[in-house]
């Protein structure tokens, strides 16, 4: 498998950074750096702008690699995008790594073509709300030389009933957006298991939930499935509170 020098095997995701005070992201990018993780990944949805934002993380960290995970391609023109990579990168070197994708309810790198064409044309692939099931064919498609970083979904609670209801209102946009429905039929879910909330098996599948120990060894899978790397994302956050205390646990059982 392929790897971008200095990500690691595991990274942080979070939309938190989206609408949060710059201090307290300031604060929480270090802590993470303290914690020992070496990735940290955000999307673009409408808060904060990618490049600003990437450029704030760097300019704040020492050593975390800042991903965008994705910046909007519909967002800037391509000069835009290109000199402001080109810039992070001048005054980061390669603590910067930029996805691109459509975002705004768009398709994502899911589909065979897509992949063939971040195989082709990219230094990799960035998924969403996959499977491992999906991580293992996105591997066949890439080939051996081409980056897979693989986003997960996890929730910290133990209580099967709790956990599924915290995991099906966070899916509710994944399980009813018409391209993200195409990708989990592809993976052989049924109309059924897709709709009315997800089946407890698309459920599972997707949203790992329990104790530390359970969480880590489901994300393992998808390194065995072939993934680069896993980028967490912890779910189930009341809002106006951080992931922090999460972020705690899991960087400690995955040293």
């Amino acid at each position: 498998m392929s790897t971008i020098e200095g990500l690691g095997g595991y990274g942080v995701y979070t939309f938190d950074f989206e609408h949060q005070p710059a201090g307290q992201i300031r604060d929480s990018a270090r802590e993470l750096e303290e914690l020992g993780w070496r990735a940290f990944w955000f999307p673009e949805v409408g808060g904060r702008e990618a490049f600003s934002l990437a450029g704030f993380l760097l300019d704040n960290t020492e050593e975390l690699h800042v991903v965008n995970g994705i910046a909007q391609i519909t967002a800037r023109s391509a000069r835009a995008t290109h000199g402001a990579a080109t810039l992070l990168g001048e005054t980061h070197g390669d603590r910067h790594v930029l996805g691109l994708g459509l975002g705004q309810g768009r398709p994502g790198v899911y589909g065979p073509k897509m992949l063939a064409l971040a195989r082709d044309r990219a230094a990799g692939a960035h998924t969403y709300h996959v499977t491992t099931g999906h991580t293992a064919q996105a591997r066949e498609i890439l080939g051996p030389d081409t980056f897979l970083g693989v986003e997960h979904a996890v929730l910290f609670e133990t209580d099967p009933d709790k956990a599924r209801a915290v995991a099906r209102e966070h899916m509710h946009v994944y399980l009813t957006t018409p391209f993200n429905v195409a990708k989990f039929r592809r993976l052989g879910y049924t109309e059924e298991e897709i709709g009315a909330g997800g089946s407890d098996r698309i459920i599972d599948d997707l949203v790992f939930w329990g104790d530390v120990d359970t969480i880590v060894a489901k994300l393992q899978a998808h390194v065995d499935a072939g993934a680069d790397h896993v980028a967490i994302q912890v779910i189930g956050v009341e809002p106006g509170r951080s992931a922090m205390p999460w972020w705690r646990r899991l960087g400690e059982a995955l040293r």
